[in-house]
């Protein structure tokens, strides 16, 4: 069950950043991040989807493959998705902002899949972008089955994101065409 306790978060954080430093490839660091996840997190399913949007796929889409699933048998890995332009992909892809959804509402309006989610209990997420420069590569993903998420538990999420982040690669052919619509230069701005 997740605690409350704010040293207890930062504790944890320092395990896994200490074990991390000893992971020989993604499988293993990101198994150490999962099994963090379902401390600070509790009851959750926890996925990473790289962008694998290329040049050929139509300019109003962007392609999803999971990279990784806590839930392989449910969510395979490998599995693919496409998403149009919406509130969320503006959120994720081009704003490179944190989208935290609370309530079956809330999923229902940004996730096409939500009865499968429904069907698993899902009652919220926390999408945080892994981003390369302006460019969003992946996306570090946690639902839960809980309807609101605790303040601590998405400051969490966000760290787990940040110490996944270097296991996961940029897709060879991504086409980043969605870079700077929204994140500004403060030069320029």
């Amino acid at each position: 069950m997740p605690s409350d306790n704010p040293s207890t978060l930062t504790t944890r954080i320092a395990g896994l950043l200490d074990a991390l430093a000893d992971a020989r490839n993604a499988d293993d660091a990101l198994r150490e991040v999962d099994r963090c996840r379902r401390q600070i997190a509790g009851e959750s399913i926890f996925s990473i989807q790289q962008n694998v949007t290329t040049a050929q796929d139509p300019a109003d889409e962007i392609r999803l493959s999971r990279f990784y699933s806590s839930e392989a048998e449910r969510y395979p890995v490998n599995g693919a998705k496409r998403k149009t332009l919406t509130p969320w992909t503006e959120c994720l892809f081009v704003q490179g902002r944190v989208f935290v959804g609370e309530g079956a509402d809330e999923l229902a309006r940004h996730f096409d899949d939500f009865e499968l989610m429904h069907a698993h209990g899902l009652q919220s997420v926390v999408n945080v972008p892994l981003l390369q420069g302006n460019l969003c590569y992946a996306t570090f993903n946690v639902f839960g089955t809980r309807a609101r998420w605790q303040p601590q538990e998405v400051l969490g999420i966000r760290l787990l994101a940040l110490a996944a982040a270097r296991w996961v690669p940029v897709a060879p052919d991504l086409a980043p065409r969605f870079i700077g619509a929204s994140l500004r230069n403060p030069v320029e701005a």
